[in-house]
Formats: structure tokens, sequence, C-alpha cells
């Protein structure tokens, strides 16, 4: 499937990882350890053009990936973000 964004609801346990989802309607339980997705800490942005000392800008979790199963079997890979009030689909795996 395409690279796409769409609304999606999901449950986080108390690390912050997926635990559930409702896509189109549908139920998913994540049935694998989600791994994180990582992008510049956007408190940084302000400063990226600034080259003051060695390294790299800092990191935050923008998103997760992480394959989850309908109750009927039906499994996908799925690329989550959170934009700071509702999480999106990004990418589905099939």
């Amino acid at each position: 499937m395409p690279q796409t964004v769409e609304p999606v609801e999901v449950w986080t346990g108390a690390s912050g990882a997926p635990e559930r989802l409702v896509w189109r309607a549908r139920r998913y339980r994540v049935d694998d350890m989600p791994t994180p997705l990582v992008g510049p800490a956007d408190w940084w942005l302000p400063f990226a053009g600034d080259h003051a000392g060695p390294g790299r800008a800092p990191l935050e979790i923008t998103g997760w990936r992480f394959q989850a199963t309908s109750s009927d079997g039906e499994t996908h890979m799925f690329d989550v973000g959170h934009d700071g009030s509702h999480w999106h689909v990004l990418r589905v795996f099939d």
C-alpha cells in the first residue's frame, strides 16, 4: 500500500508504545515489539543552522512501526505518528 496519512485511534501503554489501534473501522492488536521512529527534536529546529560544536541534533520519538493483527487474522505493518493532538497512519505494509 502506498504512503498515506489518515487518522487512526491508537492506545498506548505506560511506556508510550502502541498496544491497540482502530484503523478503517477495524480493531487491531499490536503483536510484536514496536520500533520507535526518530527524528530531530522539534525544540532544536531554531538552532539547526548553528554549528557550535560536534555531534548532531538531539533526537526524539516521532512515531512507531509495529505489526498488528485483527481478530479475524488480518495482519499489517503500520507506521504511525502523532501530531500533538491526533494519531495518523503514515504508511501500511502488507
